[in-house]
C-alpha cells in the first residue's frame, strides 16, 4: 500500500515578506519563534510596546471609570455616559491617527500608548454590551435598540468626523 504525503502544517509564525508586518510597531519578524529571535531578544523588542499598551489601558480604564461616577446612568435608562465615552474615544482616535500619518514623525511607542492602550481603555464596547443586557432585561426592548444602533453609528461618524477635519487642517496648514 502506497503511503500518501502528510500535508503540511502551516506555521502561524510565517510571515510572507511582500505583505510586510501586521503592526508596524511589531517590525517585519514574528513576535517569537524558538530557534529564530531568543526570549531575550523578544522581551528587549516587544517589552516596551506591551509595558505601554499596559499602562495607557489602566489610563484610559481610569478614565472611564472616573466619567461614570460623574455622571451615574440609572438602571433602565439610555446609557449616554458609555455612549459619550465611545463617541468621544473614537473622535480623539481619527484625529490621533491623522495626525500621527499625516503631520508627526513620532516615536514608535506613541501610538500603542496612546491609541491601543489610553484610547483602548478608555472606550468600552463591552460595557455597551452589557448595558443593552440591562436594558432587554429591564423590559426596555425599544431603547436597548435605540443603543445598539447609536453607539455604533455614532463611533464611526465620530471616527469619520474627526479624521476629515483634521486632514482638513492639516492641508490648510501646508504650503
Amino acid at each position: 500500500m502506497e503511503r500518501l504525503p502528510r500535508p503540511r502544517e502551516e506555521d502561524p509564525c510565517r510571515q510572507d515578506a511582500a505583505a510586510g508586518p501586521v503592526d508596524p510597531d511589531l517590525g517585519p519578524e514574528p513576535a517569537f519563534r524558538p530557534g529564530v529571535r531568543s526570549r531575550a531578544r523578544w522581551w528587549r523588542d516587544q517589552g516596551p510596546v506591551l509595558a505601554v499598551v499596559a499602562l495607557g489601558g489602566i489610563l484610559g480604564a481610569w478614565a472611564r471609570y472616573a466619567a461614570t461616577l460623574l455622571w451615574p446612568t440609572p438602571a433602565g435608562t439610555f446609557p449616554w455616559t458609555i455612549l459619550l465615552v465611545n463617541v468621544t474615544g473614537c473622535a480623539l482616535m481619527g484625529a490621533f491617527m491623522v495626525l500621527l500619518t499625516d503631520a508627526w514623525a513620532a516615536h514608535r511607542l506613541v501610538r500603542p500608548f496612546f491609541g491601543t492602550g489610553v484610547l483602548g481603555g478608555y472606550t468600552t464596547f463591552s460595557t455597551y454590551a452589557v448595558d443593552i443586557r440591562g436594558l432587554l432585561e429591564e423590559h426596555r426592548p425599544g431603547l436597548a435598540l435605540g443603543v445598539l444602533a447609536l453607539t455604533p453609528a455614532a463611533a464611526l461618524a465620530a471616527v469619520w468626523l474627526t479624521a476629515t477635519l483634521t486632514r482638513r487642517l492639516i492641508a490648510r496648514r501646508r504650503p
